[in-house]
């Protein structure tokens, strides 16, 4: 098999003809992903220019009114092995889910330019209820606190952090070398403060 980048003219290009997936309504939103960080996956082709990968990204460039982008040339590969890789190229992002603990931490600072990720959920209050129990156990040590901080503020506190990273002694079994840091840093100063 042999890759190379060509930039090439979109008419160039031909749509695989037995596309099983129904991309129309996944365009605008390719668009507004490229209008907002650039075209940066290329389109995969084979040697003859027909689609591998990206007949949503071709129809949004030239929705766009782009007439040529850089294009990934596969070359070498067996119809069973293009046929293959289209199916698997768009079925095993199926397969992956949303950690929305992180998600909420990723996009919370982000303009995204009324760009509708379509995650936002109505629940109302009847929908908590009132009768429920936790199950019993053992709870963690352990815990997570986030900041959002300006850059120069967190520019401080790695810094006060990389001062006392030799001397992180108190770990309560706690792995996380960053955390570790910010408790020294807040032990000392509490000290101080004493």
């Amino acid at each position: 098999m042999e890759k190379l980048y060509e930039t090439i003219k979109l008419n160039k290009l031909r749509p695989y003809a037995n596309n099983p997936r129904n991309n129309d309504n996944a365009v605008p939103a390719v668009e507004a992903s490229i209008e907002q960080v650039g075209y940066i996956t290329p389109i995969v082709v084979d040697e003859n220019y027909e689609i591998l990968a990206g007949h949503t990204r071709t129809k949004a460039l030239q929705a766009m009114g782009v007439k040529e982008a850089e294009v990934l040339v596969v070359k070498g590969l067996s119809e069973e092995a293009k046929r293959k890789y289209r199916l698997l190229d768009n079925k095993t992002s199926e397969a992956a889910s949303w950690d929305f603990n992180a998600l909420a931490l990723e996009i919370a600072d982000l303009d995204f330019e009324g760009f509708d990720f379509g995650f936002d959920v109505d629940i109302a209050d009847e929908d908590y209820g009132t009768d429920f129990t936790l199950p019993d156990g053992d709870k963690s040590d352990m815990c997570q606190i986030t900041f959002y901080l300006h850059e120069e503020q967190a520019g401080l506190i790695r810094y006060a952090m990389e001062l006392v990273s030799d001397e992180v002694y108190e770990t309560f079994g706690n792995k996380n070398k960053h955390g570790n840091e910010l408790y020294e840093v807040v032990r000392q100063w509490a000290e101080q403060r004493r």
